[in-house]
């Protein structure tokens, strides 16, 4: 870590308010200073933090790396302080503790609404709305909720999952707010468990169910991955696509070739970027984060 962002001192008084003054928290998410949702040059780049709350702890060869709270809110407040990055997508307790840290000033904030697919359980298809819903994006002043939709052709826990999310689109669209939405296919592997399919054609056909959800599409923007066939992600639907970071592994360099060749795409507007701006392989936070900066918005 190049610095300490976040002081001992202000460590044990976030511990302290926790417990003394929790509604400072929430204060502090809602009177946040705002920004539109767009820039002059149309383009946003997000950083992601909503494993924990679906269990997802992992980060490289570091099984619990995520888990260290006072670590992952270091790193986000890092990545945050660069001006080019627009905003952050996490659950409502990591939004509270970054508002309450100021580090939301004049960025775009998108609450994570089902979770209730934890990793390793064999309901993990039925997802529930376990997170943030509509009307708490709203009244909290986020900019927009994002769902996800896993997709696997015998598990009857999607249907439920496509129903609720079809839900919280219409709520948040009646509410003026985007509804990020990212589907992604799924099979289940030999020990019965939902695992990703990464065949570009089964994606293809999900990115074309995503983009027909609701009674109105306004307000849907698409969360695809960059392995997505660039023939699917500038032709199968015209709503603005925010690329999925993924997890990159120990090649951080193929990863970034490959979010390059995604972004010239047209409808693609940005980049949700999670474990490789939060745990990059082999360089600094600060480092990977300008070099997303560069690729986003070209500077």
């Amino acid at each position: 870590m190049n610095e300490t962002a976040i002081s001992d001192g202000t460590w044990a008084r976030l511990l302290r308010e926790r417990a003394e003054q929790p509604w400072a928290f929430v204060e502090a998410l809602v009177g946040r200073r705002r920004r539109p949702l767009m820039g002059p040059d149309r383009r946003l780049l997000i950083v992601a933090a909503d494993h924990t709350a679906r269990a997802i702890v992992a980060a490289g060869n570091e099984p619990f790396a995520i888990a260290n709270r006072r670590d992952l809110l270091e790193r986000l407040v890092r990545i945050l302080r660069h001006q080019r990055v627009d905003g952050v997508l996490a659950s409502a307790d990591i939004l509270e503790e970054l508002a309450w840290l100021g580090a939301l000033e004049e960025k775009l904030v998108f609450g994570t609404m089902n979770r209730g697919g934890y990793l390793g359980s064999a309901w993990g298809l039925d997802d529930r709305m376990t997170a943030y819903d509509a009307e708490h994006v709203a009244s909290l002043g986020l900019d927009g909720g994002k769902v996800l939709l896993r997709i696997e052709h015998t598990d009857r826990g999607v249907a439920k999952t496509l129903e609720d999310v079809v839900a919280q689109m219409r709520l948040l669209e009646e509410r003026g707010l985007v509804c990020i939405v990212e589907p992604l296919p799924y099979v289940i592997d030999s020990t019965g468990f939902p695992a990703l399919d990464k065949s570009t054609d089964r994606l293809d056909k999900i990115v074309s169910i995503a983009a027909g959800l609701g009674a109105n599409s306004m307000l849907t923007w698409l969360k695809l991955p960059a392995w997505t066939s660039v023939t699917t992600l500038g032709r199968a639907t015209t709503m603005p696509i925010l690329l999925l970071g993924g997890d990159p592994g120990a090649d951080l360099d193929a990863t970034l070739r490959e979010w390059e060749r995604s972004l010239q795409v047209p409808n693609v507007i940005g980049l949700i970027a999670g474990r490789p701006l939060l745990f990059p392989h082999g360089t600094s936070v600060e480092e990977i984060t300008s070099r997303a900066v560069q690729l986003v918005h070209k500077v």
